[in-house]
């Protein structure tokens, strides 16, 4: 089908639409800023980025809740105690409204307590307890080298079979949020291998909004992304763009492309990381509207 630029334009508008955003545990002065821009409804994720900073993570998720957003707070195995620290958590995000969480392994190196995966706080029993009925679990469209490297890409895929079963066994919604990456390719080819293993999650795919290829480069080191950060790499090498902003207009236009064309694939909308200050990530996103 052939798209002008208006039709494209218009897509990408439409597919904005369907996005959530994503704050940390320490950026409750943001709040402000996200509530001028973006409408109330509007699904945001809470990172925790520091195991020491779980209070500091009830406190937003309930600033945001009563701001009229949807918080949906991480919550990474490796960061949890045992159990009893799980149950805290989880009763503060119950009493705060909170009825989605994300549920992930967490991306430190050694766990704080008895727990390194998802899948175990999910058997756990505490989620159905706290009243959870919807459940975001990560997706990795170029891999996720900690486990890669050592047991190879066939294991992610096993992971998310068993997380979708227990999903499904629970009767809780469930949905596949990935890590950011800076093109739709590789998200449609792994798209297309999840389908053909029967997991048939929505996605939500990780974008880095604007911000300079130096910023974007750090990220990608930090957080082990894969073969479409290659463009944002050979771009550092040239030391005169280190400082040229980049923006995923690109990108947002390749997945809503997927999501309106491509509905079997299920890329149901873009998951926003403002790793260039949440001012650029709004002026950008308010000129694609």
């Amino acid at each position: 089908m052939l798209h002008t630029s208006q039709d494209t334009k218009r897509q990408s508008a439409d597919f904005l639409k369907l996005a959530s955003i994503e704050m940390t545990a320490k950026q409750l002065d943001k709040l402000p800023v996200v509530a001028q821009h973006l409408p109330k409804g509007t699904n945001v994720f809470i990172a925790l980025l520091d195991a020491g900073d779980v209070e500091g993570q009830i406190a937003i998720a309930d600033a945001i809740q009563k701001a009229g957003f949807n918080a949906i707070p991480h919550v990474p195995a490796r960061f949890v105690k045992d159990e009893a620290d799980l149950d805290h958590r989880l009763a503060a995000f119950a009493k705060s409204g909170i009825r989605t969480i994300l549920a992930l392994g967490g991306g430190a190196p050694q766990p704080i307590g008895k727990f390194d995966a998802a899948i175990q706080l999910m058997r756990t029993g505490l989620f159905e307890k706290h009243g959870i009925t919807r459940m975001g679990i990560a997706g990795h469209p170029e891999g996720n080298p900690d486990i890669t490297k050592i047991h190879g890409e066939a294991v992610l895929f096993e992971a998310l079979k068993a997380k979708q079963a227990w999903l499904k066994e629970k009767n809780i919604e469930g949905f596949i949020a990935t890590q950011f990456l800076f093109d739709a390719e590789p998200l449609a080819v792994w798209a297309r291998d999840l389908r053909a293993a029967g997991i048939d999650l929505p996605l939500y795919v990780g974008i880095p909004g604007p911000a300079t290829i130096k910023t974007l480069v750090r990220y990608a080191a930090m957080c082990g992304v894969g073969h479409s950060a290659r463009f944002i790499r050979k771009q550092a090498l040239n030391i005169t763009k280190l400082l040229t902003v980049s923006e995923p207009t690109e990108f947002i236009q390749q997945l809503a492309k997927l999501h309106f064309e491509k509905p079997e694939l299920k890329v149901a909308g873009p998951h926003m990381y403002p790793f260039g200050g949440y001012d650029k990530l709004f002026a950008w996103w308010d000129g694609m509207k």
